[in-house]
């Protein structure tokens, strides 16, 4: 019974040590550019899907304004204004969760507490990165 505790013990251990083990610098630059690649098109996706959402609602803008109702114009621009904002949002997110895959890639080159440094200071600029996004749309930053 104790043989196989000393045997967990020891498989734990190595299991941790080498969860902070650095990676070769060809791996980490073949991940990088893997996730740069993802990343790209993460952001061309949420650039796209803006694209598609401001159009719709500057068609809508335009269907109000040729059936000459302000009210109906006004509510429509103010929508279309809202679309705008959450697709710059949704472009800024991908873009900083892009970046973030990228940064955490690169710290896979370090080890120990520095790879746990580098990846907790790539996770605090997404957040930071999420939260300004958040203020310009929300129009408050």
């Amino acid at each position: 019974m104790k043989l196989n505790a000393l045997w967990i013990a020891a498989i734990a251990s190595l299991a941790i040590a080498g969860c902070n083990k650095a990676e070769s610098p060809a791996e980490v630059s073949h991940d990088a550019t893997t996730a740069a690649a993802e990343g790209q098109r993460d952001v061309a996706d949420a650039a796209a899907d803006a694209r598609e959402d401001n159009a719709d609602a500057q068609k809508d803008v335009a269907d109000a304004s040729a059936d000459r109702d302000a009210g109906q114009v006004a509510d429509a621009a103010q929508d279309a204004s809202k679309t705008a904002a959450e697709g710059d949002f949704k472009v800024a997110v991908a873009q900083a969760e892009a970046g973030h895959k990228i940064a955490v890639q690169k710290c896979e080159a370090l080890s120990g507490n520095a790879q746990d440094d580098c990846k907790n200071r790539a996770d605090a600029d997404l957040d930071n990165a999420k939260r300004q996004a958040e203020r310009r749309r929300d129009g408050t930053g």
